[in-house]
């Protein structure tokens, strides 16, 4: 029974694109690895910008001070 932790930061992704994620790492394990579908469990967790940091400041006030 694959289980798949992705984690993102809360941004705006849609409903679709969660989906799409979900659709695509099931694929992926049954190619790779032949699991089965219905066995795979994803799980999408969306934590908020100011809960996550890198480069030594949390991810709001990157983004803010590097905007894409």
């Amino acid at each position: 029974m694959p289980y798949v932790n992705v984690r993102i930061t809360k941004d705006g992704t849609t409903k679709e694109q969660k989906a799409q994620i979900v659709r695509e790492i099931t694929l992926t394990l049954q190619n790779v690895l032949g699991k089965k579908p219905e066995h795979t469990h994803v799980i999408i967790d969306e934590v908020d910008e100011e809960n996550w940091g890198f480069a030594g400041m949390l991810t709001d006030e990157y983004r803010r001070l590097n905007p894409s």
